[in-house]
């Protein structure tokens, strides 16, 4: 079945949302990680983004996301109708009846804002990954095996069974896929569930992923219709100087990426050139090739031209800057982009 893009779509047609990564700043704690992203959620709600997701990872100084579930609840309790939910919690971690009452507890509290997204990578290096495992055997291959598990525990029809999720049961909490390479778009297409792709630091399989998935697509009870999210980077200032100079925090946490780091999220620099060399720069830029720096206008050419050559059903963004302040205004000018009222 494939998706009819005859059509062009506009940025005002779509839904935007964002991505927290619940990044740690050099010099601050976790605690002023979780205050900033309530102040971000709070303000995004505001300006009419549809979803906040915060993703799993482990072991890393620079993300405090590790309890992912609880941040949800945290931001979802400091808000009041923004969706909130995982992006998004790595099954392989988890035995899936977990993962069913623990997000079935919060649509229990958060009635119809909680979103479930589910990844196939551990979220972290192979040393924690065996720390978090629950048995040494099961790992990514077992995904699709999982996922199953996990809807049939969330589904109505369940009920009969010896084990339930209590609660979670019946509650029709929608749950995506995420992948950064066809497999998992393969899987969502099959399984007639919503997709999202991580091109904000998987740039290169992104269109076959959602060719794949688009094509593919067998309707399901809860999805009649594709329906692809993808993720990018935006660092949006008052002009192309300012926001190349605040990128400069992504830079170098993405050069400790390379390098196997994870330390906090350091503060802007002058010049990157003294830090890193030409073929690490050119291993981040193409990392970030859909990661939009620039002024309002730069930025909307940008965005103009990933939702043409992607025609996908939402945009969802996340911003890597130190400066808090800076972070809250690039996604008001992606809000007054998004809604037409910056030309």
């Amino acid at each position: 079945m494939s998706n009819n893009t005859t059509e062009q779509k506009k940025l005002s047609d779509i839904p935007f949302s964002v991505l927290d990564l619940a990044t740690i700043l050099q010099g601050k704690k976790a605690a002023d990680t979780y205050k900033n992203s309530i102040d971000l959620a709070q303000h995004v709600e505001r300006w009419g983004f549809k979803r906040y997701w915060l993703a799993e990872h482990h072991s890393m100084e620079s993300i405090a996301s590790s309890a992912t579930s609880i941040l949800i609840g945290h931001i979802a309790g400091h808000t009041s109708t923004i969706r909130v939910g995982a992006g998004g919690i790595m099954l392989p971690n988890h035995a899936p009846l977990v993962i069913a009452e623990q997000f079935g507890t919060l649509e229990s509290i958060y009635p119809g804002r909680i979103d479930l997204g589910l990844g196939r990578a551990p979220g972290s290096d192979q040393t924690t990954m065996r720390a978090l495992r629950r048995n040494l055997v099961e790992g990514p291959n077992d995904f699709p095996e999982s996922v199953v598990e996990l809807k049939k525990y969330l589904s109505a029809e369940n009920s009969t069974a010896k084990v339930r999720a209590i609660p979670g049961e019946g509650l029709h909490i929608p749950i995506w896929l995420l992948g950064s390479s066809t497999y998992s778009a393969q899987l969502a297409a099959i399984l007639g569930m919503p997709f999202a792709f991580a091109s904000h630091f998987a740039p290169t399989y992104l269109q076959a992923a959602l060719q794949l998935y688009r094509d593919n697509f067998q309707p399901s009870t809860d999805l009649q219709t594709p329906y692809a999210l993808a993720c990018i980077n935006v660092v949006a200032a008052d002009s192309d100087e300012e926001a190349n100079y605040i990128a400069t925090s992504f830079y170098q946490l993405a050069m400790g990426i390379i390098h196997g780091s994870t330390k906090p999220l350091r503060p802007p620099v002058t010049n990157m050139d003294v830090i890193w060399s030409e073929p690490e720069k050119a291993a981040i830029l193409q990392m970030m090739k859909y990661t939009f720096i620039g002024s309002p206008k730069t930025i909307k050419g940008k965005l103009e031209q990933f939702l043409s050559e992607t025609q996908v059903d939402e945009i969802m963004v996340t911003s890597h800057i130190y400066d808090h302040s800076a972070r809250i205004h690039s996604y008001e000018i992606l809000s007054q982009i998004w809604k037409g009222k910056l030309t």
